[in-house]
């Protein structure tokens, strides 16, 4: 064989990063999730990701008891009841187009220490900290509780394979506090201030809970340089 002529591999392409910059009580946040990942199952393995969740606190001053949903909505945005109601129909009809059913929440909560395990749950890697964050979209969303009750956050935990009594001493230190209100600050800083924020390779801005469509088409296009 001629030494100068060698066997060539290409090189894979490197995986998209995806940060969704997001929060546990933002209802188009759990369907843009679960519309992107119907986007990932179609590709299936013809685009690789490296998805990262990132804190977003739709309501930082939001007291420890939380609000009665309704009455937060309509004086936050100046909606009607009615046309509330009809966001809400729209949601639970997209919701349930990507396999998440919403139920009935009836109060709103704060979410920094939900922030705060899912940094760590990142630490850990990025399947321990996809499966806490749909275990803490569900518990939201899906059944009500509430996602500051440090007893609430640590059963999540611990129904998301992680480690309960860890995840409770984190939530009675200030863990991973600052870490987390710096990425916070971070995205902000850079233009994100509505939720979700899907971000590829830290250039290419998906905003909102778009259809499965929309993630696909941009994955793809992204996964070929045509952007």
């Amino acid at each position: 064989m001629d030494r100068s002529i060698q066997e060539f591999t290409p090189m894979a392409n490197p995986p998209i990063r995806i940060d969704f910059v997001s929060d546990v009580v933002c209802p188009w946040c759990a369907v843009g999730l679960n519309s992107l990942e119907r986007a990932l199952e179609r590709i299936g393995g013809a685009v690789e990701v490296d998805l990262h969740f990132q804190p977003f606190e739709l309501n930082p001053g939001m007291v420890a008891e939380g609000e009665d949903a309704t009455s937060h909505l309509v004086a936050k945005y100046g909606l009607s009841r009615e046309q509330l109601d009809r966001n809400r129909a729209t949601i639970r009809a997209r919701g349930a187009d990507v396999g998440f059913a919403f139920g009935e929440r009836g109060r709103i909560y704060n979410t920094f220490d939900a922030h705060r395990l899912l940094h760590w749950a990142g630490t850990l890697g990025a399947a321990q900290q996809r499966a806490l964050k749909h275990a803490l979209l569900q518990a939201y969303h899906g059944d009500a509780r509430d996602v500051s009750d440090h007893d609430v956050l640590v059963a999540v935990a611990e129904a998301a394979g992680l480690d309960g009594a860890r995840a409770r001493a984190l939530l009675a230190s200030g863990e991973f506090a600052d870490a987390v209100r710096e990425q916070e600050r971070f995205f902000t800083e850079r233009g994100i201030h509505g939720v979700p924020a899907v971000i590829l390779n830290e250039r290419h801005l998906i905003s909102g809970g778009q259809p499965v469509d929309v993630f696909e088409q941009a994955l793809r296009r992204v996964a070929a340089g045509d952007v």
